[in-house]
C-alpha cells in the first residue's frame, strides 16, 4: 500500500543542504551539480529530457543488505520477498533477485513480472483481496511458494481450482489483527474495518477448514498492517497476536510451519525519526522468535523510496499572491502521492549556484488541469526560474508504476544508475504511441 508521510508540520521543512547530507546516494558538485551515485543528473536530464525518473542500483543493493544483515544479526534470517506493487520495472526486480529477494505480488501481472525477471516460482508469495479465478490458476501453475488467503470464500474457490488441476496449494491464511498503524487512512490494512484479511477470531476454524479440503496444504499465517510505519509499537501488538493464534491453532493439533510478517516500515522523507531494520528484527525476535516458525517479511518502500528520484524542469515561475507558483513539468500524471495522500516529497535544485540562494516560501505545482496537481504548498526553496531543474526526492516507491498518461502525457523515461554509469531502462513513451492500440470504429469513418 501507499501513504501519506505523517510528519509534525510546525516543524521547519529540512533545507535543500539537510535534504542531501541525509542520503548516502546524493552530493552536491560544484560545476556538475546534484550527483546520485557521482553521476551528474543534469547530463541524464540532458541527454534524456524531463520528466525522468532516476534509480540508483547501489542504494537499492545497500538497503536490501542492510536490511538482511540486521535479521541474521538477530537470529531469525526471515525469506525477504520484494513488494512488486512498489516498483515493478523488470529491470528493479532482476536486481534483488540477484541478491537473493523473492516477489510478493498483489496480481497475475505483478506475478508475470517477477518470473519474466527471473525470480522463480518458489521464491514468490501471492497476496490480495481479489484474486480471481485466472490469477490462482497461473499461480499454481507456476509452483509459486505460498498463497495468502483472504477468506473462506477464496479458500473454496481455491480448492476447487487445484483440484481441477491436479495440485495442491501452499496457503497462509492472512490474519486481520486489528491493529492501528497509525499511519494515514488510506494505507492502513490491519483494522477490523479494512477489507484485507480475516478476523482473528475466524482464524481457528477456518484453518481447520483449509487442513480438510482437498487440494489445500496450510503452511501458516500471514498479516499486513499498513505502510510507513515509524514505530515499533503497532508491529509488536500485531506480532504478539499472531503469536497467540499460533498457538492456538498448535493447541487444535494443526501445523503452523511460517508466518508472514508483511512489510510496511516507513522511510524518512522530511527529517523524521524512523524505525530501523534492527529494531524490526529485534520486535519479530521478541514476539515470535520462539514459535519455530520459517519468517517471510515483505518490504517495498523501505527498499524502494530512497532509490529513486524524479527529474523536473520549471516551466515558468507565475508571480501569484502569497506566493510564487513554480509550474514543474512533471505532475500528478507522473507522481501521483502528493495529488493523493499530501504526502511530502524533499524538492532539491540540481544547480549548485541555485541551491546556495536564500529560499523563498513558494507552491509547487504542475501542469495538469487539476488542482490537486500540486506538489508542495508554502515550500521553502532557493529561488527557481524557468528552466531551472530539480529533484523530487524519495520516488523510487509508488512513483512510476502509479504513473498514468492523464491529460494525454507520455510516460516518463526511466534511468539505472550503477557503479558510475547510467543506462535508459525504459525510453520515453511518444505521443502517437499514446492511441496505437485504439480502434475507431468503421461507422464513424463513413462521410455524410
Amino acid at each position: 500500500m501507499m501513504d501519506m508521510h505523517v510528519t509534525d508540520t510546525d516543524r521547519p521543512d529540512p533545507s535543500v543542504m539537510e535534504l542531501i547530507a541525509a542520503r548516502p546516494s546524493l552530493s552536491m558538485h560544484a560545476m556538475d551539480g546534484l550527483l546520485l551515485d557521482d553521476v551528474p543528473l543534469n547530463a541524464i536530464a540532458d541527454a534524456q529530457g524531463t520528466p525522468c525518473w532516476v534509480y540508483s542500483a547501489g542504494t537499492f543493493r545497500r538497503r536490501y543488505r542492510l536490511l538482511r544483515d540486521a535479521l541474521a544479526e538477530a537470529g531469525i534470517a526471515p525469506h525477504i520477498h520484494f513488494a512488486v506493487k512498489a516498483n515493478d520495472h523488470l529491470a528493479v526486480l532482476r536486481l534483488l533477485g540477484n541478491e537473493g529477494a523473492g516477489a510478493d505480488v498483489v496480481s497475475g501481472g505483478e506475478l508475470s513480472r517477477a518470473r519474466a525477471a527471473g525470480i522463480p516460482g518458489e521464491r514468490i508469495v501471492f497476496s490480495g483481496v481479489g484474486k480471481t479465478a485466472a490469477e490462482l490458476t497461473l499461480a499454481l501453475s507456476e509452483g509459486i511458494a505460498q498463497i495468502n488467503v483472504e477468506s473462506a470464500e477464496e479458500l473454496e474457490m481455491l480448492s476447487a481450482i487445484a483440484c481441477g488441476m491436479g495440485r495442491t496449494a501452499r496457503i497462509a491464511l492472512r490474519v486481520n489483527p486489528d491493529v492501528d498503524a497509525g499511519t494515514h487512512p488510506k494505507i492502513t490494512t490491519g483494522l477490523a474495518d479494512n477489507k484485507f484479511g480475516i478476523q482473528a477470531g475466524d482464524v481457528p476454524a477456518l484453518y481447520a477448514r483449509a487442513a480438510s479440503l482437498p487440494g489445500i496444504e496450510p503452511v501458516g499465517l500471514a498479516m499486513h498492517i499498513g505502510s510507513q510505519i515509524n514505530v515499533m509499537t503497532p508491529f509488536l501488538a500485531a506480532f504478539r497476536r499472531m503469536a497467540i493464534l499460533v498457538q492456538a491453532l498448535r493447541d487444535q493439533g494443526l501445523t503452523v510451519r511460517l508466518v508472514d510478517c508483511g512489510g510496511g516500515l516507513g522511510i524518512d522523507y522530511r527529517g523524521d525519526v524512523t524505525s530501523t531494520p534492527a529494531a524490526l528484527a529485534g520486535a519479530m525476535k521478541a514476539e515470535l522468535g520462539g514459535l519455530d516458525v520459517q519468517l517471510v517479511l515483505e518490504p517495498g518502500r523501505w527498499l524502494a523510496g530512497p532509490a529513486g528520484v524524479l527529474l523536473s524542469s520549471v516551466v515558468l515561475v507565475k508571480q501569484s499572491r502569497p506566493r510564487p507558483f513554480v509550474v514543474l513539468d512533471a505532475a500528478m500524471n507522473d507522481l501521483l502521492r502528493p495529488s493523493l495522500y499530501e504526502a511530502w516529497h524533499g524538492i532539491v535544485p540540481l544547480s549548485a549556484v541555485e541551491a546556495a540562494h536564500m529560499p523563498i516560501d513558494c507552491d509547487v505545482v504542475g501542469p495538469v488541469c487539476e488542482t490537486g496537481d500540486t506538489f508542495a504548498r508554502s515550500r521553502s526553496l532557493p529561488p527557481l526560474q524557468g528552466g531551472s531543474r530539480v529533484a523530487i526526492l524519495e520516488a523510487g516507491a509508488y512513483g512510476a508504476v502509479m504513473s498514468s498518461t492523464y491529460n494525454a502525457r507520455p510516460l516518463a523515461a526511466q534511468v539505472l544508475v550503477d557503479d558510475g554509469h547510467w543506462a535508459v531502462i525504459r525510453p520515453r513513451q511518444t505521443v502517437d504511441a499514446l492511441w496505437r492500440d485504439e480502434v475507431i470504429p468503421p461507422h464513424l469513418t463513413r462521410q455524410g
